[in-house]
């Protein structure tokens, strides 16, 4: 026993001393209006993290977010381009109206600060590639986080997937949704441009469409769809007069199909996944649960309940995941969910599924 006290305090020294030479991505904050901002405060309070800068030119937001995580106003700044300029972050996190995003980019690109955005990467196909075009030319990062980039369930079901145990896929069905933005009572920064048209470049159709393209194009390592058609409503037109809130999208692929049910009517918050392969499915029931159903004769199956630990580190968190990519830690895959690469084609999908609903007709993407 004499011996494992000191050998304990050798451990405590050592995790310590490892803490303190962790050098803390210096992150700034592009806007307050987005509700998962609380998200890059939490994170904020990691020894890996550091916020050094806000741009968000509402003061009286700015100091309710200031108050409520002992951030100093002091590090807060009307402007991006002040914030910028006062602070030199290493990344610049977008916490604003998607239409924001554009501006963001175009702003930090000339300077060499990574970016990353929350879902969606734009509010159009047109936004999309011009941020694209100058993260290539000044050869920055440029991310889109998604929720459900966290969950183990999806990276467990990729796994199964493409090892092959339920066979080629033939269909992949996505949901996510809840009641509305205004009935889950977010707050009023948020729902002011959440269903706003210009603002948000649709209502559920982006907000929760987005998911399902983003997964769809990991899953299928980056195929294009053939076709995208899409049907939209406005079921609660009190709560949502400008933007659709209910969208259902179908995606064909040449050996597939992705339905996609985005929804601001559903009276229980989901976000799942199924996938059906040729002799299994595989259901992600929410970020921990799967189940791999393998089938027996015509109705019958065999089912493998599964329980998921958090996915490891980077992936356990958006935040990790800039500090790995900017620290040059981890490389994206080529379609990753945070990529560039799968979030132009989401958005080529997204504009396509506007297309389709506003026209009635089914949309044919182009070959490249």
């Amino acid at each position: 026993m004499k011996k494992s006290i000191p050998f304990l305090f050798l451990i405590f020294g050592l995790l310590s001393s490892a803490f303190s030479q962790v050098v803390p991505l210096k992150i700034g904050v592009a806007g307050l209006h987005h509700g998962h901002v609380g998200w890059v405060f939490e994170a904020n309070e990691r020894p890996d993290v550091e916020i050094v800068g806000i741009a968000e030119p509402n003061r009286e937001l700015a100091e309710r977010y200031a108050k409520q995580h002992g951030i100093s106003m002091d590090i807060v700044f009307d402007s991006l381009e002040e914030m910028l300029e006062k602070t030199k972050p290493e990344a610049v996190t977008g916490f604003g109206a998607t239409f924001h995003h554009l501006e963001i980019v175009q702003i930090c690109a000339p300077r060499g600060i990574h970016v990353m955005v929350e879902k969606p990467l734009a509010v159009s196909l047109a936004h999309a590639q011009e941020m694209a075009q100058l993260a290539r030319q000044h050869e920055i990062h440029l991310l889109t986080n998604y929720e459900t980039s966290w969950y183990a369930s999806n990276e467990k079901a990729y796994e199964i997937l493409h090892s092959g145990q339920i066979g080629e896929t033939r269909k992949v069905v996505v949901r996510d949704g809840h009641r509305g933005p205004k009935k889950i009572g977010v707050g009023s920064e948020f729902l002011e441009w959440l269903t706003d048209p210009e603002l948000n470049g649709a209502g559920a159709l982006m907000d929760f469409g987005c998911y399902g393209a983003n997964l769809s194009t990991w899953l299928l390592d980056g195929q294009r769809p053939v076709s995208v058609t899409a049907v939209t409503q406005q079921l609660n037109p009190a709560d949502n007069p400008k933007v659709d809130d209910e969208a259902t999208i179908i995606l064909t692929y040449p050996n597939s199909q992705t339905i996609i049910e985005a929804s601001w009517n559903w009276p229980i918050g989901i976000k799942d996944l199924a996938i059906y392969g040729l002799t299994g499915a595989i259901f992600a029931d929410d970020g921990s649960h799967l189940r791999v159903r393998m089938a027996e004769g015509y109705s019958g199956f065999s089912e493998e309940k599964m329980e998921l630990l958090e996915r490891s580190r980077p992936y356990d968190d958006p935040f990790s995941v800039l500090l790995a990519v900017v620290r040059r830690e981890t490389q994206l895959g080529q379609f990753d969910p945070y990529s560039l690469e799968n979030n132009l084609l989401v958005m080529e999908i997204l504009q396509a599924a506007k297309e389709s609903a506003e026209t009635g007709k089914t949309v044919f993407l182009s070959k490249k």
